[in-house]
């Protein structure tokens, strides 16, 4: 027997819940749950994206568990969630209108590539990368200027000596004060600082991401859905066809461990893109008449640091993140289109 007809067999006899789509949603209590429970994610979270963004800023390489050490022993725990209230408050507008963008673009790619006579799994798997990809675009207006203001807050600190000489070495004292600041010497622009790179680092590295996801989860459920029968699970019969309906645990947790893959993968390729624009969002504006560098020259400086290994820097931290965050997000999210269906019946 081929690996498709394998595939097929174990699709006839999973019965997975219905999807939800936009118009099913409750769109205000999607919303408020949104911001909720996505915050809760970001706090548990945070630490990681300060370790990956202090390491991507040194002149060398030191390990993720050092790095830690160092900040905790020097500037206090805290400073493990510096800029995190800027983070926060800027990252709940982004994330409303990531969500918003990501399911009108995916219900509506996902009937037009259906009315075209796309396969079922081709469908949804260019539904979710061109969502992806027009969700992080958008988010990315937001997100930007956030991401300069927080990342300029999270390399502060007395434990960087070593910290890249082109990095900004600008005090300040909260995401007002950055801001500021940043305004009064780059102007605007200035908040926007590596805008292009990170389009060229998000939105591909979402469109893969979605797209691997809706992969790896028919994958994962052809392979292995055989064996996450649980006791609970209910056995049905359809058509003299025996099934069987696994329990929602069981479905969140094949969503959870198809998210972490298709995160560590997506973290592993767009890695130096994100170690770049890293870099140009803490380096030094225009000043004196003198403009910031370039990304030519960022990635000049990177090389001439540490080799192409130095585009690596912060990888440890980064994956550990991303396969975190993709696996509390997707099921998260998953939780809370559930919980903001219209009609509770969908759901079974």
């Amino acid at each position: 027997m081929s690996l498709r007809e394998a595939e097929e067999d174990a699709e006839k006899e999973i019965h997975l819940p219905a999807d939800i789509d936009w118009q099913m949603l409750d769109k205000s209590k999607f919303f408020i749950l949104g911001a909720a429970l996505f915050s809760g994610v970001s706090t548990a979270l945070y630490p990681f994206v300060v370790l990956k963004t202090r390491q991507q800023v040194v002149q060398s390489q030191i390990s993720s568990i050092r790095t830690a050490f160092w900040i905790v022993r020097n500037e206090g725990f805290l400073a493990l969630y510096r800029g995190f209230g800027t983070s926060l408050m800027g990252t709940i507008p982004a994330r409303a209108l990531y969500m918003a963008a990501l399911e009108v673009t995916k219900s509506s790619v996902w009937t037009a590539t259906i009315s075209f006579g796309f396969p079922e799994p081709s469908a949804a798997a260019t539904a979710n990368a061109v969502a992806g990809l027009c969700a992080s675009v958008a988010a990315q207006l937001v997100w930007t200027p956030v991401d300069v203001v927080s990342q300029r807050l999270m390399v502060q600190g007395n434990c960087n000596t070593n910290i890249s000489n082109n990095a900004s070495h600008c005090k300040y004292i909260n995401g007002v004060d950055a801001f500021r600041k940043i305004i009064k010497a780059d102007g605007v622009k200035g908040l926007y600082r590596g805008f292009g790179i990170s389009i060229l680092t998000y939105a591909p590295s979402n469109a893969v991401w979605w797209a691997s996801y809706s992969v790896t989860q028919r994958l994962v459920w052809g392979g292995f859905g055989c064996y996450l029968r649980k006791k609970d699970e209910e056995r049905i019969e359809n058509g003299g066809v025996v099934g069987y309906r696994p329990n929602l645990k069981t479905v969140m947790a094949v969503q959870g461990l198809s998210a972490a893959m298709a995160g560590g993968v997506s973290a592993l390729i767009t890695m130096p893109l994100d170690t770049i624009k890293t870099r140009l969002q803490v380096l030094e504006g225009e000043e004196n008449g003198r403009r910031g560098p370039t990304v030519a020259q960022t990635v000049r400086h990177l090389i001439r640091e540490g080799g192409w290994a130095a585009c690596y820097r912060g990888l440890g931290p980064r994956w550990a993140s991303m396969s975190m965050s993709a696996t509390t997000m997707i099921t998260t999210y998953e939780f809370l289109k559930r919980l903001s269906a219209k009609n509770q019946d969908v759901l079974t």
